[in-house]
């Protein structure tokens, strides 16, 4: 009902027996999310469904506890998921650029590469001895041998043909030369040119026949060298073959089951005997490092046939779930890293690094969504790795244009995660207006409210998540009537006596801090004073701004009248949003009248200073006045509304009614009493409508009146649909229950009127008028006087100076944008 607002709605007491327990430690522990029914359904049908699309966008404002109940629920679903597999980069034998991605069982990685360098170290060690064996020294010799004999039965062969003939074979620089003989003795060039010419044709004949039988001979040679290089080359991969092969029947039984590992092993064993010469010792090491001073150690060599463990869920038991606090686009997708040698810069496949899509693979990944969106290249390729499912490693330069190198292009590995966005409502709009990506791939949101119904089932689970609290942090436990006091700050939160604020960080804040207060008073448990404690000083660090407000509302510099009466004058209420807190404040607005057809002038819009929304309640006033005095005549008139020393920007409707009663009273002459203060808007039936931030204008004009001096006079009137809103300061309604503060609720604008003025507002008399002497007659009549006395004073005007011109008239002085 209108009228004087009771004590008991002021504010919503909580009764602590609804607890059920003495103190939290009583309290059942919290086992649900609390509070989102609406946005736990679409979690559950987002995280369960594995159609291709269905990603999820948790929407909620900061604070509402969207991390830790998306963390507590999918710790619950993940550990009934089945272990995602470990993932590891290896050489890929054929083109060292395209390393090769192997998946096998969860903790099956680390296992792995242990004993692929155990197989390793054991195949060098192995061959070496092979090598320095006796057995393969004497296979090697014989091979040799054979080539030798048979070398030097060639070599015989040709040599005896030549002395038959008279010629000796003999080494030169210039290879194998035939000389000439005499008495089977060589004989020399200057011996040679004496012999006569048919003798020398003879030997020249001789010579050029053995020549040729030479390079048969010498081609012959050459293709046994050849034949015997290809017999101990094949001599030292049938030892090495052997070798490794006994070596890896133990590792091809293990991991006979993963078709990947084994065809990996028989890649590496059939390299390992292709590249033998790493094996062989300290010969080729020395061979290496004479031909190449900078050549990389031998342990780099063996690089080729390690195992990057790129992914390692041997620690899960379930699913994973990745929090990704920081989304650039290497820590989302990985990244190659590289190290500098000898100035240049190296890469191998041993250098891949994975990121937070690989980590959440085959589980969750929680990213907040506007950090996504403010880190180059994020966005953009989270799309299209859940388009294509799949996740490729880039170096971002190349993204860019700007690597020309050639680098490395890792196997992609299969996309198997569900993505999760925590982002503001405002941006969920935005992105599903202006993405058209964005409605295919995350479609599925869910909406986490800020406010909860007030139940007694609610009211204990909040006991139960201030008892989880206290034990995860070791805080202090609460007594009941703390808790109680909690629920109260809740319902504050909220604004609203029948709900329960969700916003669980703030919570949680003045939690701590009450239990705080509590150790450093030594207190067992944590007390209502605490709480209230609590509550002021993180109310106290952040108000400097209104008390200076408020000094200079007492020494005048902003005036502010809280006693007596006056006609057109009234103190509306504004909210003043600092983000940690938020103040009431009282604002003087006027209003003056003259004859005149420019209607209703609100200064803050000429000035700019007037947003839309309250430039509309103003417009909104010019409807109210036609409907309810235009009915049987034009109205004329000329009215100015304003801010009194405002000097920003003034935006909402919540001041209409206050602009309106100041209109009325400049309009029936009648003073309104300027100790109450004014909160509300209005539409054009004069019906008060609720607006925001009731308790802080409540509470910001009560402190104007503390300090320049209650009278038992003041107050404030509200909307009676604000009534429930209502979550006073202890002092205030201390105030009210003393009766040297009031709060007053009204539903109209008369019932306004009649408070401020203690006149009856009337109501209309058919189509007479309204009731007489009322405040609506008043203003009646007034809106008639004025209205004939612009048309007189236009008649007049006409009648005496026909012929003058405009500007030289007589009449109300206007502003050059009126003019116009």
């Amino acid at each position: 009902m209108s009228g004087r607002v009771p004590v008991e709605q002021l504010r919503f007491v909580c009764n602590p027996k609804i607890f059920r327990c003495r103190d939290s430690r009583g309290a059942r522990p919290l086992q649900t999310i609390l509070g989102q029914k609406r946005a736990l359904k679409a979690l559950e049908f987002g995280l369960n469904i594995t159609n291709k699309g269905f990603n999820i966008y948790a929407s909620g404002h900061t604070g509402s506890g969207r991390k830790t109940a998306l963390r507590r629920y999918l710790k619950e679903l993940a550990a009934h998921r089945p272990t995602p597999p470990d993932w590891c980069y290896v050489n890929n034998f054929d083109d060292a650029y395209l390393p090769k991605a192997i998946s096998m069982p969860a903790g099956m990685a680390r296992e792995f590469s242990r004993d692929v360098d155990a197989f390793v170290a054991a195949a060098r060690k192995d061959i070496v001895k092979v090598f320095e064996s006796e057995h393969y020294a004497l296979r090697r010799n014989n091979t040799i041998k054979k080539f030798q004999e048979m070398r030097e039965e060639l070599s015989t062969r040709i040599g005896e043909d030549a002395r038959r003939k008279g010629l000796l074979i003999q080494a030169t620089p210039m290879g194998l030369m035939a000389i000439p003989m005499m008495d089977n003795k060589p004989i020399t060039e200057e011996e040679f040119h004496k012999l006569d010419r048919k003798t020398r044709e003879r030997f020249g004949k001789r010579q050029a026949r053995l020549q040729e039988q030479l390079k048969k001979a010498g081609r012959q040679i050459s293709a046994l060298e050849k034949k015997t290089g290809e017999m101990i080359l094949k001599l030292d991969r049938d030892v090495v073959a052997y070798t490794l092969d006994n070596l890896l029947d133990d590792l091809v039984r293990k991991y006979r089951k993963q078709s990947a590992i084994v065809a990996y092993l028989k890649a590496m064993r059939d390299d390992m005997v292709e590249n033998l010469a790493l094996f062989k010792g300290d010969d080729q090491k020395k061979e290496d490092q004479q031909e190449a001073p900078f050549a990389v150690n031998a342990e780099s060599r063996f690089k080729r046939y390690r195992v990057n463990v790129f992914v390692d869920n041997s620690h899960l038991k379930g699913a994973p779930i990745v929090i990704e606090l920081n989304p650039t686009y290497n820590d989302l997708f990985g990244r190659i890293e590289k190290e500098a040698q000898f100035g240049a810069l190296l890469t191998d496949f041993t250098m891949i690094r994975a990121g937070s899509l690989h980590r959440a693979n085959g589980g969750y990944l929680i990213l907040p969504a506007e950090d996504v969106l403010m880190n180059l290249f994020s966005y953009e390729s989270l799309k299209r790795a859940i388009r294509n499912r799949e996740i490729r490693i880039e170096d971002a330069g190349e993204r860019l244009g700007f690597m020309t190198s050639r680098t490395l292009m890792p196997e992609p590995i299969p996309w198997n995660i569900k993505v999760i966005l925590i982002g503001s409502p405002y941006l969920y709009y935005r992105l599903f207006e202006l993405d058209e990506d964005f409605q295919d791939l995350f479609k599925v949101k869910a909406d986490f409210d800020t406010v909860m119904e007030r139940t007694d089932e609610n009211m204990r689970s909040y006991a139960s998540f201030l008892c989880n609290l206290c034990e995860e942090e070791g805080l202090l436990h609460f007594e009941s009537s703390a808790i109680a006091g909690i629920v109260e700050h809740s319902c504050r939160l909220a604004s609203d006596q029948e709900k329960l604020s969700t916003r669980f960080g703030e919570i949680a804040n003045v939690i701590r801090e009450a239990s705080f207060y509590a150790r450093a008073q030594r207190a067992p448990l944590v007390q209502l004073s605490h709480v209230r404690q609590a509550v002021e000083e993180r109310f106290h660090r952040s108000n400097l701004l209104m008390e200076k407000v408020t000094e200079m509302i007492r020494q005048g510099a902003i005036r502010i009248d809280v006693q007596g009466e006056a006609v057109g004058q009234i103190n509306g209420l504004s909210v003043l949003d600092l983000g940690d807190i938020m103040f009431g404040r009282p604002s003087r607005i006027t209003a003056s009248i003259e004859p005149g057809r420019d209607g209703l002038i609100d200064i803050e819009r000429e000035s700019k200073l007037g947003g839309p929304i309250h430039t509309k309640g103003v417009m909104i006033l010019s409807g109210y006045l036609a409907r309810t005095y235009g009915q049987d005549k034009p109205l004329s008139l000329t009215a100015r509304l304003v801010f009194e020393q405002s000097y920003s920007g003034v935006e909402g409707d919540s001041a209409s009614s206050a602009e309106l009663y100041a209109l009325l009273s400049a309009l029936s002459g009648k003073a309104l009493r300027q100790g109450i203060a004014v909160t509300g808007s209005v539409n054009q039936k004069g019906e008060i409508q609720s607006i925001g931030g009731v308790n802080e204008k409540v509470e910001g004009f009560f402190e104007v009146c503390r300090v320049m001096g209650l009278t038992g006079d003041q107050g404030v009137i509200i909307p009676q649909s604000n009534v429930r809103n209502l979550m006073l300061r202890h002092d205030v309604i201390d105030a009210v229950r003393k009766g040297i503060f009031h709060i007053w609720s009204v539903q109209t604008i008369d019932e306004g009127l009649e408070i401020l003025t203690g006149i009856e507002a009337g109501r209309r008399v058919g189509d007479h008028g309204f009731e007489k002497d009322s405040l609506h007659d008043l203003v009646d009549e007034r809106l008639l006087t004025l209205s004939d006395t612009w048309v007189n004073f236009g008649d007049n005007h006409t009648k005496k100076r026909p012929f003058r011109k405009r500007h030289k008239a007589r009449g109300p002085v206007r502003s050059e944008h009126q003019k116009g």
